[in-house]
């Protein structure tokens, strides 16, 4: 493998992709429609840039969700459960993961380091994927309307010419 494109095999894929329903945000992984269609021809810039747009959002959201959240212990334990994670993983990527496992598995909310008990996954879970769903349509919605924009300025400036 190169070492042009470390990124090429992870994906922030989260095996339950919406996009193949119509939605312009997916339901799993949140990213655009067009960049779930289009990640493998991505030069390690663009996976880079969804991804910080990714991480960003998982801060914004579960780090007030988590105050309690012990950073470390959640790495040793994300790793311990193998999750694979990019070296610049925010602490939001590291906490959903976190979060993730004990949503399938409430037996690990001890040993998490999230700081919660086993019975504030769910309701937190449930109350996560609400707002980032509702950040990242947000986060589509401003893309589109902005794109939308720029090509009606591009389009008066031409028929100005």
């Amino acid at each position: 493998m190169s070492k042009d494109r470390p990124s090429a095999t992870l994906t922030p894929c989260a095996g339950r992709c919406s996009t193949v329903f119509g939605d312009s945000v997916c339901r799993g992984c949140r990213r655009f429609n067009h960049e779930v269609i289009q990640w493998n021809t991505y030069s390690t810039e663009q996976h880079t840039a969804v991804w910080r747009r990714l991480d960003a959002q998982l801060d914004q959201i579960l780090v007030p969700m988590l105050p309690c959240a012990d950073l470390r212990h959640v790495e040793d334990f994300v790793r311990s459960k193998r999750v694979r994670l990019r070296e610049d993983a925010s602490k939001g990527r590291k906490l959903y993961h976190a979060l993730k496992l004990c949503e399938k598995n409430r037996h690990f909310t001890d040993e998490s380091g999230l700081g919660i008990h086993y019975k504030e996954v769910r309701p937190l879970w449930q109350e996560f994927e609400r707002r980032i769903l509702a950040l990242a349509t947000a986060s589509y919605d401003f893309a589109f309307l902005r794109a939308d924009g720029i090509s009606h300025s591009l389009l008066h400036k031409l028929q100005e010419s």
